[in-house]
């Protein structure tokens, strides 16, 4: 199969690969349940992969990559694009043609599908949170090896945004780094004459101490951690007063995020959104 065949995401090579990787651990030895059931020759079917519960779909272009690299024979109607929300029952792709190669593609379709559609519904929920607010939900680098390009897309999806996309896009000096340093403005001092233009510099904080530091050493973005509401609503105006970005992490849930939303923060990074988000009920019914 022409690379011409693949769209979006799916046609990014890390993701080709990844693909082509999932491919292989089920497909490495064959599909014998398909082959002593329905043969290899002859049989063809039309299949519908569909939502069992409300979702945001994401994933569908992914899926059907997986069909096509399966069986370029394999004919596929797309009726929810990625970022659709998607009622309880609705379709998100029909796909038709030789049974044993839809049904040899239906788990890994399904996979792929099932996770970041998981991750688009809950970064919508975590949106949906923080409406009203001046705040922006973004995800972290708490990602699944791999899927990095593609969970983060699917948090876009969810109405959520990306926070660094790896350690070479942007200086955010964490508790280990200002261990090493020394102190909080030994690191951000530091930073400050070598990090490349246009970074800005962030550094996480955990008290006030630590941001009155942070603030006299020039920082641009403060990260407080796990700090309570209250405690942000005091540190958000206080670097508010010097124009200085304020992100709030740590332990922040959805029944707690919109009170750090109103305490003042700017940015909330939700690890969870990536690394606990569950796989949503998706299945493929064969109905010819």
């Amino acid at each position: 199969m022409g690379d011409s065949a693949l769209r979006g995401l799916a046609a990014i090579p890390a993701v080709r690969r990844l693909i082509e990787l999932a491919l292989d651990e089920d497909l490495g030895r064959g599909d014998i349940t398909s082959q002593v059931t329905v043969g290899t020759e002859g049989r063809q079917v039309t299949a519908d992969m569909n939502a069992r519960e409300p979702i945001v779909a994401f994933g569908v272009d992914v899926a059907s990559a997986v069909f096509t690299m399966v069986d370029s024979r394999i004919d596929l109607e797309i009726h929810s694009p990625d970022g659709t929300r998607v009622d309880r029952g609705g379709l998100l792709l029909t796909a038709r043609g030789p049974a044993h190669s839809v049904l040899a593609a239906e788990r890994t379709a399904l996979n792929f599908a099932q996770r970041l559609s998981g991750v688009a519904t809950l970064a919508k929920r975590y949106a949906d949170a923080v409406a009203g607010t001046k705040a922006r939900v973004v995800d972290t680098r708490k990602t699944t090896p791999g899927f990095r390009v593609l969970e983060k897309a699917a948090v876009l999806a969810g109405g959520c945004g990306n926070h660094r996309f790896d350690l070479g896009s942007g200086v955010l000096i964490k508790d280990n780094h200002i261990a090493a340093c020394g102190s909080v403005r030994a690191a951000v001092e530091a930073a400050k004459v070598k990090a490349p233009h246009p970074l800005r510099v962030e550094v996480e904080v955990t008290n006030l101490g630590e941001l009155d530091e942070a603030l006299a050493a020039g920082a641009e973005v403060v990260l407080l951690d796990n700090m309570t509401p209250a405690q942000v609503e005091v540190a958000a105006a206080r670097a508010h007063s010097r124009n200085v970005l304020v992100e709030v992490s740590g332990g922040i849930t959805l029944a707690t995020i919109g009170d750090y939303a109103r305490a003042g923060a700017d940015l909330i990074s939700v690890g969870a959104m990536t690394h606990s988000a569950p796989a949503v009920d998706i299945g493929l019914d064969v109905r010819t």
